[in-house]
């Protein structure tokens, strides 16, 4: 596929990425590394470290050479891995769980390594999917999350809880709870909460983090993009304060598209260049921590006070809706979440609604309903307990099976901190205000064992 620029698409576009914060938030490489699985450990390591190398030698100077032809900005280089759970399951057969860690860590370390040397930002796919039951190799992954979290730099997980085909694993709520505690309280400030998140109908070619992972029906290897742009949504919306709810949405669109289409173009170019397959463009708004490049920016410059207000719910589906439709116009393949993203600490307008006491984790709660975010990136007090965590992780995946929607729970239990206090996570993670959680007794209802059966929605599904 070509793509043709009129001088005008040309001058507009550049417009954006000098002035409006435009950039590409990720280019996420995609690779199957399933031929590595071995019931020998010494093997697997060997035919990872192969598998991934064959691509990732080149990917850093690839992506820099595309970003340099076309003077785009690409924030971040990811990976994307087989779910790691797959690995464990040979490997544990008869061992012990304890054994069976040892064996976890060395795969994630060595991962991590490769990361490093070749210079990848994050890397996905440290997974399991629990959503009806847990096989060994999954334990043993959970049960391993607070070393290898603490013990690697680029290492992200996802624990897939939930589906609408299935229902909602509620020993693996617990359980994952109790995880994200604990790895808040084996690194600093609760980091390493940042790159593990709790999920929902996870879709196979994500690529934003901590919920990537190379998907099942995937090629050997592909490119997926995610975009950016909320500066450049910011722009459009605040030129025009008085028009009428039509004129807005469509002018929404058209600014989706064009962002969309940079995503597209930058995408196929380091594919191209790669050998390798173009997977998708994930046409979700993401923000960062700078000045002007806020979804919570984009709400309030539609007229409203703060995010969070009466009407947000509405500002948010009326810009939700304009992206996707104006992003699929844009692309040949539509990918990840594809909505916008509401990551509270990586947004200082987000970040500021909490701290006047606009926002909070229930407003949250009722925002994903329009959007494909969930609870993400919020700091919450380091003594909160694991059965007040299981219960956020538990309301989020009520409203993903309900509304079959895929969403997330990336939560930071902060040592040390109390509600109201600040925390700076640095770079692109911003920082973040200690949110108040309700702190009233939820603990005989979480604790009940086993699986929420599927909702009524899993029916119309045939």
């Amino acid at each position: 596929m070509s793509y043709k620029f009129s001088a005008k698409e040309v001058t507009e576009v550049l417009d954006m990425l000098l002035f409006q914060n435009l950039d590409i938030r990720a280019v996420t490489l995609s690779i199957n590394i399933s031929p590595a699985i071995s019931h020998d450990i010494n093997i697997t390591l060997t035919r990872i470290e192969k598998t991934m190398k064959k691509y990732t030698t080149k990917f850093y100077n690839v992506v820099n050479e595309v970003s340099e032809k076309y003077g785009v900005k690409i924030v971040t280089k990811r990976l994307s891995l087989t779910p790691i759970s797959l690995f464990l399951e040979p490997l544990s057969y008869d061992l012990n769980l304890l054994e069976s860690k040892k064996n976890a860590i060395e795969i994630a370390k060595l991962i991590d390594k490769i990361a490093v040397e070749d210079k990848v930002d994050f890397v996905g796919g440290y997974a399991a999917f629990v959503h009806k039951g847990e096989t060994k190799g999954d334990v043993v992954l959970m049960e391993s999350l607070p070393e290898v979290l603490a013990s690697t730099k680029t290492i992200n997980s996802m624990i897939n809880v939930a589906s609408t085909q299935t229902g909602i694993n509620m020993d693996a709520v617990r359980v994952m709870a109790k995880k994200i505690k604990e790895v808040s309280e084996v690194t600093e400030n609760g980091i390493g909460c940042t790159r593990l998140v709790v999920s929902a109908n996870t879709p196979e070619d994500n690529p934003f983090m901590p919920g990537g992972y190379h998907g099942f029906g995937e090629n050997e290897a592909s490119v997926n993009v995610a975009i950016s742009g909320p500066g450049v949504i910011e722009n459009v919306v605040r030129n025009l304060e008085a028009s009428d709810f039509r004129t807005l949405h469509e002018a929404i669109k058209r600014a989706a598209f064009k962002v969309t289409r940079l995503g597209e173009l930058v995408g196929r170019k380091v594919a191209e260049s790669l050998g390798v397959a173009f997977g998708s463009v994930d046409i979700s708004l993401a923000p960062s921590p700078k000045i002007g490049d806020s979804i919570a920016g984009v709400i309030e410059a539609m007229g409203l006070e703060s995010a969070g207000v009466h009407g947000t719910i509405l500002a948010l589906a009326i810009l939700t809706d304009a992206v996707k439709k104006g992003g699929a116009m844009a692309v040949s393949h539509i990918g990840g979440l594809s909505g916008a993203f509401i990551p509270v600490s990586e947004d200082s307008l987000m970040t500021e609604a909490f701290r006047r006491g606009s926002m909070s984790i229930e407003e949250l709660h009722a925002l994903s309903a329009v959007c494909n975010t969930g609870v993400d990136m919020v700091a919450i007090p380091g003594d909160t307990p694991v059965n007040i965590i299981a219960g956020i992780i538990a309301d989020e995946m009520a409203i993903a099976v309900t509304l079959d929607k895929s969403l997330g729970v990336r939560i930071i239990p902060v040592p040390g901190k109390k509600e109201g206090e600040e925390i700076d996570f640095g770079g692109l993670l911003g920082k973040a205000t200690i949110v108040k959680v309700r702190n009233l007794d939820n603990s005989k209802f979480v604790e009940r064992k086993g699986v929420v059966p599927p909702f009524v929605e899993r029916l119309r599904k045939g």
